[in-house]
């Protein structure tokens, strides 16, 4: 959907023809409905990148939706996966986070399940950088594009890579706490060096300072719902119910979280089951990113 400046809307739909969807190892396991684009960025020249976690692949799609091309949908020979979100660097590099290698994504809602990676498309190809992560989900550099800042969503924390100068990692530590209290979804960063972040299903807002410290910013949540869905994910029991069950009223399952507006104080709030797109105006400006002026 596309929000104009005064306020009207127009939607960019995706022009399908019959190889659309369709895994080139299984051409049975996806049909056209199966799109589900789940994160987005502009190319250099304005076209969207789109992580798609229903094709599982990274897609290319013209501005006006009349072309689509796939990007990756492979990697060492094997599916690519759960194709979470996409980033790309002052470099021209791409970078994609793969939530898990194993279909049903609700699986990985475990404390048990690892298989997660970051992979990086340059004019090398496509390879995995880094390996293991509990639910790979949305990631951001930093003001240098020194640090690469993972989430792991089923890990209830942030992981960061140091990059070096051929994308290679030299260094892999948690940041901020080892347990974030909550399935940490999408993160941003302000111009002061603040990561903030999402809590989907318990509802919640926050921002980690540059030593780590987490700030609560924002909460809407139901208490003890959000207390039964992680008592069970310890035991490795949530179910999709519990899930459902969490969340808040403001705009259910608090997914993303980004700065915008003319000067970067305005932050919205994007969710997996609500159905309008939350703003408040921060004291802050957020970073600006590769394609924030696309």
């Amino acid at each position: 959907m596309r929000i104009s400046p005064d306020g009207s809307q127009s939607l960019v739909v995706q022009a399908m023809d019959e190889s659309f969807g369709v895994a080139s190892d299984d051409a049975s396991r996806f049909t056209p409905t199966t799109t589900r684009p789940n994160g987005l960025a502009f190319d250099a020249t304005g076209n969207f990148l789109i992580s798609n976690f229903g094709t599982d692949r990274l897609e290319r799609m013209s501005r006006d939706g009349s072309r689509t091309e796939v990007l990756l949908d492979r990697i060492d020979g094997q599916p690519a996966g759960k194709v979470n979100f996409v980033l790309r660097d002052r470099r021209g590099r791409t970078w994609i986070p793969v939530s898990m290698r194993i279909r049903n994504w609700m699986s990985a809602i475990s404390p048990n399940v690892a298989d997660g990676y970051v992979a990086v498309l340059d004019e090398r190809g496509a390879r995995i950088v880094a390996d293991g992560f509990a639910f790979t989900n949305e990631i951001r550099f930093d003001a240098e594009e020194r640090w690469l800042y993972v989430i792991e969503t089923s890990g209830r924390r942030i992981t960061r890579l140091r990059i070096g100068a051929n994308a290679e990692v030299e260094e892999r530590e948690v940041f901020g706490p080892s347990d974030a209290g909550g399935f940490i979804d999408g993160i941003a960063f302000d111009v002061h060096g603040n990561l903030w972040g999402t809590h989907v299903m318990s509802d919640r807002i926050f921002a980690l300072t540059p030593e780590g410290d987490m700030r609560v910013i924002l909460e809407d949540h139901d208490a003890e719902a959000s207390a039964a869905l992680y008592a069970a994910f310890q035991r490795d029991e949530a179910t999709p119910e519990l899930m459902l069950a969490a969340g808040g009223t403001l705009t259910p399952w608090f997914a993303s979280v980004t700065f915008g507006g003319p000067d970067l104080r305005r932050v919205y709030i994007g969710s997996l089951r609500g159905t309008d797109i939350p703003w408040f105006d921060a004291p802050v400006a957020g970073l600006p990113i590769v394609h924030w002026d696309k």
